[in-house]
């Protein structure tokens, strides 16, 4: 995906769900591989379980832009409550994909929600419970972002999490994995 320009991604999430480690994670694997990166979060007054963004930017040459992300090429949903309570799809560019954690289908989401856009399913809530015995799905997204548009490679994300997460950190390592593997992308 990474070919010549920039690469932005919204990530959407509620609070304590990871959205911006998850941001962070990306940036830091992104860094480690030569490229250029911003991870930041949009804060106001959330808190746990309210609605949260956070942002990646990834290219090959200096990043100058310090804005939010409007247009962003990826939306990441965390959490599939947020699906019909957030306009996910704002300012998606033309080609743009949407990551959502969804036990659903592609297909029946894209019927459900009216979605034309490309969309991409993996239930890393199931993911999350059974691998990390929580329903926190930050790292499992991270994997099917990965598995989606390559924009890193996975061994890349290993230092970082075993940085962030320390004893925890093959848990997640492992939920990431297992999230790249069952990360749907219908063709």
């Amino acid at each position: 995906m990474l070919d010549t320009e920039m690469v932005e991604i919204r990530w959407h999430g509620r609070g304590g769900q990871g959205a911006v480690t998850s941001a962070e994670l990306l940036a830091r694997a992104a860094i480690a591989e030569g490229k250029y990166a911003q991870a930041f979060p949009s804060f106001g007054p959330e808190r746990r379980g309210a609605p949260v963004l956070a942002f990646d930017r990834v290219d090959k040459k200096p990043i100058r832009m310090r804005a939010e992300v409007t247009e962003p090429d990826v939306v990441v949903v965390l959490d599939p409550g947020l699906l019909t309570i957030v306009d996910v799809l704002s300012g998606l560019k033309p080609g743009g994909v949407v990551i959502a954690n969804s036990k659903k289908s592609a297909r029946e989401l894209r019927e459900e929600l009216g979605f034309t856009v490309p969309l991409v399913t993996v239930d890393a809530t199931l993911i999350a419970r059974e691998v990390l015995g929580v329903p926190i799905t930050n790292t499992t997204m991270v994997g099917a972002l990965i598995r989606v548009t390559g924009i890193v490679r996975l061994e890349s994300v290993i230092p970082p999490l075993e940085d962030r997460f320390g004893r925890l950190a093959a848990k997640n390592i492992a939920a990431m994995k297992r999230a790249f593997e069952e990360t749907v992308v219908e063709e």
